[in-house]
């Protein structure tokens, strides 16, 4: 009796971080449906929230301790469709429905790219540097596509003059996915360790700053973001190099070790 107890316990999944997931995939599917309605706003908005439950989802795992490996897979495949299909779905029935042909390969591009950042992510995530980001991040691409749809249903925008362009920038943004260009984790902040009584004042500015005009900050903070990858990488593009080389001479040395032990082993 212990043991088929202890089986099902095993086979059991942890109810809260899954929860949190099966949340933001459910925002991710109303936004593709609200985008086909004609309500982009609010399909935009479903993917903002799809954003927060999967920053919360990971979090709670955590801080629980109720990671698990169906947690992990379950987390990808909602994140491929709130920030892979569902984005480029949207952007799609909102400006790239009128374009043609290269309005649909401008949004299959975009679904490529998050399909492939995703799967690059899945088996990088033990020996990346955890301060950095290669590539854009699928959630900050889709905040992107989300923020402009957001402003132009806002401010009540004909998107149909606007559709080579919008094609070309949503092909940038599923580019930026797979590049190798750096993009801060902000994984390094301790956000339990204290601040300046003036940061706490930059913190209060930022959320006037969204409530006031949700649609434009989001879209050009999270603009400015995916900018910051290439002036970064470009930047200290001499630093990466020399990180680059040191690595493969850890990874030379390693090797070495390996080969040596083995030897002495079959000696």
């Amino acid at each position: 009796m212990k043991a088929n107890k202890q089986v099902a316990h095993k086979r059991g999944i942890y109810l809260l971080p899954n929860l949190l997931t099966t949340a933001g995939l459910f925002a991710g599917f109303y936004a593709v449906v609200a985008s086909m309605q004609g309500a982009f706003a609010s399909a935009a908005v479903a993917i903002f929230i799809a954003m927060i439950m999967d920053g919360l989802d990971g979090r709670i795992a955590r801080m629980t301790n109720t990671q698990s490996d169906f947690g992990a897979e379950y987390d990808s495949m909602a994140d491929m469709i709130s920030f892979g299909i569902a984005p480029a779905l949207v952007i799609y029935n909102w400006a790239l429905y009128d374009t043609g042909k290269i309005g649909w390969l401008a949004a299959f591009v975009y679904v490529v790219g998050a399909a492939l950042r995703l799967a690059r992510f899945n088996t990088q995530v033990a020996t990346a540097d955890k301060r950095y980001f290669q590539g854009l991040a699928s959630p900050s691409a889709a905040a992107i596509i989300a923020g402009l749809v957001w402003l132009g249903s806002d401010y009540e925008w004909d998107s149909k003059p606007w559709g080579i362009y919008i094609a070309i920038m949503t092909m940038v943004v599923g580019l930026l996915m797979v590049s190798n260009f750096r993009y801060s984790s902000f994984k390094e902040v301790d956000w339990k360790g204290k601040i300046p009584f003036i940061g706490v004042l930059l913190i209060v500015l930022i959320f006037v700053l969204v409530a006031s005009e949700p649609p434009l900050v989001l879209f050009s903070g999270f603009a400015i973001y995916a900018l910051s990858g290439p002036v970064m990488t470009l930047w200290r593009i001499k630093d990466i190099k020399e990180e680059r080389r040191l690595r493969k001479l850890e990874e030379a040395d390693q090797s070495e070790i390996n080969e040596e032990s083995e030897e002495n082993g079959k000696k």
